[in-house]
Order: structure tokens, then sequence, then C-alpha cells
């Protein structure tokens, strides 16, 4: 059980760092190592799963009293993640319009933030926070206009196009990137919370097995005695 939910953790974790990296970092309004914490965390919960294995193979109870100790606590943790996120999904929202705004308004193509607004904006096939009008009143627009990524037909885009403010809003895409990306967390909050549940339920289930073995262990020693 713990392996399993270990591998779970340690996938999630380099999915996010690979795939939702530049939503993380737009949603935190300070650097952020979130995905980097579920590698670990992941990491380490195999290696207990694999020692909860030895513990059971050996037939120790003091060693399946260590395990079942572990996964307590893993346990708290999951539980107060994923109430935590659900209860706070709003909050979530707030920051994620203030620091993507923030990105906007002071993209220059160059740092962490400016990429991670180019990666959702390409992706998403969004411009601007609410609409393209947004990038309006950034630092990058009166000498460049719109940046590459908000064009909506790269073949018909070029940098000059995007600076010129007769054509430019044609070329771009019309939708702001805030509601795609808060609509995508409204949908999901309920996905993540519930495999967070789930998770923490399984190693509920391997808590109870570890303790019915530990005592039955313990229960067998004393009969040979």
């Amino acid at each position: 059980v713990c392996c399993i939910t270990g591998a779970i953790l340690l996938a999630v974790g380099v999915w996010g760092k690979f795939m939702i990296g530049p939503y993380i970092s737009l949603i935190a309004e300070n650097t952020t190592n979130a995905p980097y914490v579920l590698i670990g965390t992941g990491t380490v919960i195999i290696v207990f799963g694999l020692f909860g294995c030895f513990a059971t193979c050996r037939g120790s109870p003091w060693m399946l009293k260590l395990y079942v100790m572990f996964l307590s606590l893993v346990f708290l943790s999951e539980l107060v993640a994923g109430i935590s996120g659900f209860v706070f999904r709003h909050e979530i929202k707030g920051t994620f319009l203030r620091t993507y705004t923030d990105a906007v308004l002071n993209y220059d193509a160059e740092d962490e933030k400016s990429l991670a607004v180019d990666n959702v904006q390409s992706s998403l096939r969004c411009c601007g926070v609410n609409n393209y009008t947004s990038w309006l009143g950034s630092v990058y627009y009166p000498a460049n206009g719109f940046p590459l990524s908000c064009c909506s037909n790269s073949s018909d885009c070029s940098p000059q196009d995007l600076r010129n403010t007769t054509i430019n809003h044609t070329k771009v895409y019309q939708q702001g990137c805030y509601e795609l990306v808060t609509s995508f967390l409204e949908t999901n909050m309920a996905i993540i919370a519930g495999v967070t549940f789930g998770i923490a339920f399984s190693q509920l289930i391997g808590m109870l097995l570890a303790c019915c073995l530990s005592r039955i262990i313990t229960a067998n020693q004393y009969e040979m005695v």
C-alpha cells in the first residue's frame, strides 16, 4: 500500500514539475518547490514501504510499530493537505489573479515569470488576464506590442504585426487566460481532493493491517515462550 501511494505521489511530483510548472510558478507569489516536495515525499514513502515489507518478512513487532507511526504521520499530513486545498481554493484563484496580472504588467520575455506567461498563453491559446487588452498596460507593450505567445496564427503573425497598433489586436487570441486556468482548477479540485482522500484511506487500511500483524506476531511469541 505504502509503495503504491508513494509511487503515485512521485508520479504527481514529476508531472507537476514538467507539465504544470508554469501554472505553479504563477499561482505562487514566491518561488515554490512543491513538485520537489512531492517527489521527495513519494520517494521517502516508497522507502518506508519497503521497510514495512522487510518488517513483515522479519516478523518484527517493533519495526511494524515504527512503520505504523510513519504511516500515521503521512495520513494526517495528506488529510490536512486535502482539506486545506479544498477550503482555500478560492484564495488560490485570488492569488493567481494577482500574480498573473503582475507577471503580465512586468513582462520582459526573459525572466521565469515571463516565460511561464508565454507557456500558459501558447498552451491554453489565450492572451492576457481577462483578454488581450491586459497587455496595453504592460511595460513590454509600448516598444514591442503583444508577445509572440499571443499569436492566434503563428504563420500569419510577425513581430512587426504585433507592434502595429492598427492590426495587432486582430492577430492575437481574444480570450483571456484567467478564466481558463481558474476553470481548470475548479473542475479538477474535487478530483484532486478525492484522490488525496483515497490515498489517505488506503494508508489507513495499511496502518490497521500492520497493527493487526504486529499483535499476531507478539501473541505468537508469547505462546512460544
